[in-house]
């Protein structure tokens, strides 16, 4: 499992440990997902391709480099969406797509339910956001939709993961780059990550 990238900064450490805490509340939680999205895109982002730009300062002719590809960002609905803001502060050209996906209660399956992705996501880098890495299942139907609008270039960004995640995603695509700012141990026999830090969505947004 060697695309698998853990993220070790003592600031991405710090949050991560607010957001695992039961009695965070929503305000606090919410505003710390979007600040640990943010660390995160420096270290997601460190390879992208660059090309070389004339630029003007007040004083002279010099040489820059700016990014030679679009970012796409696709956050999967709904808790996906509390970490656009903290990458998208950072990479504001950047175009956001929203995929849709509900769990079938008698099979398990995920099915999507809404797709809306920028035409440009062929050629572009794209970033599929999602904060757990669970059982895999909901990121390895995401990866499938994208590809089937053209995406070639996938990276997904979560902030916990466990074991039966990463294997379910690097059996399917191992050359897709999962960043993560931590591997727990593994899921719980209700599929939640242990330790974990609860249900993303429902913490975001106040609903339980």
């Amino acid at each position: 499992m060697s695309n698998i990238h853990i993220l070790d900064h003592p600031l991405i450490h710090h949050k991560l440990s607010l957001i695992r805490n039961k009695d965070t509340e929503t305000k606090l939680f919410r505003e710390t997902v979007d600040e640990l999205a943010a660390l995160m895109a420096y270290e997601v982002t460190r390879d992208l391709p660059t090309k070389v730009v004339d630029v003007h300062t007040p004083i002279a002719l010099t040489q820059g480099k700016v990014l030679a590809k679009e970012v796409v960002i696709v956050p999967i609905l709904r808790a996906g969406l509390g970490m656009v803001a903290g990458i998208q502060n950072l990479i504001p050209t950047a175009k956001v797509g929203h995929i849709g996906l509900y769990r079938d209660e008698v099979t398990l399956e995920p099915h999507e339910y809404y797709l809306k992705v920028p035409p440009t996501i062929r050629d572009a880098t794209v970033l599929l956001l999602d904060p757990m890495l669970a059982t895999g299942g909901s990121v390895v139907a995401a990866i499938k939709a994208l590809e089937k609008h053209g995406a070639k270039d996938i990276r997904f960004v979560g902030m916990v993961g466990c074991p039966e995640g990463v294997a379910k995603l690097h059996s399917f695509r191992p050359d897709i780059a999962i960043y993560l700012a931590a591997l727990d141990q593994g899921l719980n026999e209700h599929s939640y990550i242990v330790p974990g830090l609860g249900d993303a969505g429902d913490r975001l947004y106040g609903t339980k």
